[in-house]
């Protein structure tokens, strides 16, 4: 169990480092990586419908697994705790009512509105196209993906998102439905070898328009 967690919102904001080499001598417990994404996985999501799927690849034959198709990105593979692939589950609906049920046993929603909103939000996506809900669960899975990063640095670890691998292969790679699952990016956690670089931002003038 790692011990050096950051209380500091501002120090977890401001001190976040997308860091590309890590210290391969830490590795992260099952038991906290759970922590890490049960805490993550309170992001909100359309209809709480929670589409974002995790694969934690932490195994030296996993890692090895992933390093072909991870080409640019080898020094994370290798060095990192972990690297997790985010995916979007595209029948992710199959979980409504198991979701919508655990509301009403919690007493969060009544009976009647749980059966409302099953209803009108099964009728809806069967209206919706393929792409219309791979946006929404992009944008769902996006959210997941840096609550994880900020989590992980709350738990005092770094982080890396990686968009550059090849996600046609991942699901077959790990043995996963590609046609279900959706890649959206990796993201290597460890604790960093080095601090990482700082980077710049534009002026909030310049990226906000007031209406």
């Amino acid at each position: 169990m790692n011990t050096t967690k950051v209380n500091d919102f501002n120090e977890i904001i401001t001190g976040r480092r997308s860091v590309r080499s890590y210290d391969p001598t830490v590795k992260i417990s099952k038991e906290e990586m759970k922590e890490i994404l049960t805490e993550a996985s309170l992001a909100p999501s359309s209809v709480n419908l929670q589409p974002w799927r995790f694969l934690v690849i932490d195994s030296p034959e996993g890692k090895e697994k992933l390093a072909p198709i991870a080409k640019f990105n080898q020094s994370q593979v290798e060095t990192s705790s972990a690297v997790i692939a985010v995916f979007a589950d595209m029948k992710s609906d199959a979980y409504l009512d198991e979701i919508y049920s655990k509301a009403v046993e919690k007493g969060v929603m009544p009976e009647d509105v749980k059966e409302q909103q099953t209803t009108a939000i099964s009728g809806y996506f069967k209206t919706m196209s393929y792409d219309q809900l791979k946006e929404m669960n992009l944008i769902d899975s996006g959210l997941v993906s840096m609550q994880l990063m900020l989590v992980a640095r709350a738990h005092g670890y770094d982080t890396n998102p990686i968009g550059g691998y090849e996600k046609d292969k991942i699901a077959d790679t790990f043995g996963m439905d590609k046609e279900r699952y959706y890649p959206v990016m990796l993201i290597s956690i460890g604790k960093a070898a080095n601090p990482g670089y700082s980077s710049v931002r534009l002026d909030v003038d310049q990226i906000t328009e007031w209406a």
